[in-house]
């Protein structure tokens, strides 16, 4: 069953009661892996395992995005600075007992490549606080996972 969640602004990122922090470099560039993250939404089902359908709605401000498993997420865009950062806030979502999610992706020039850093913001019931905490290590091997398939993606898109 689908609910709402609590309308929250990008600074939850930094507040949030759980807050999950991923790290890597790719050899890619910031400004093709920025337009990966935030102008080829469709695009993210082919590099981000876990995604099985992602797509914009109203124009681009929001999303529609479809896990693996059947987890649905309808999500605002609350920042898209080029090539900088990309957030959103999860709207309505079917995942039990959460209240309030946002995911910010960070991008910054390393050498030739980009360090990209995900932010997963959360807050929820005790219960889903804790599953989420617990869920650390596996979101971190999916994210390092999905930018290694985004880098490899964008490198074979290279001239």
């Amino acid at each position: 069953m689908a609910h709402l969640l609590r309308e929250v602004a990008l600074d939850f990122v930094e507040r949030a009661p759980v807050r999950l922090v991923f790290a890597r470099e790719i050899s890619a560039p910031p400004e093709p892996v920025f337009h990966a993250l935030a102008e080829d939404v469709p695009g993210w089902s082919e590099w981000f395992s876990a995604v099985a359908l992602a797509r914009p709605l109203d124009d681009g401000g929001r999303r529609e995005v479809r896990l693996r498993g059947g987890t649905r997420f309808e999500e605002t865009i609350l920042a898209a600075k080029s090539p900088e950062v990309y957030a959103y806030r999860v709207d309505v979502t079917n995942a039990p007992g959460a209240r309030a999610m946002v995911e910010e992706w960070r991008l910054a020039p390393a050498g030739t490549g980009t360090r990209v850093q995900w932010t997963f913001a959360v807050d929820g019931t005790a219960p889903f606080r804790f599953a989420f905490g617990l869920a650390r290590a596996g979101l971190g091997r999916t994210f390092r996972g999905a930018v290694t398939a985004l880098d490899r993606r964008l490198a074979s898109a290279r001239p």
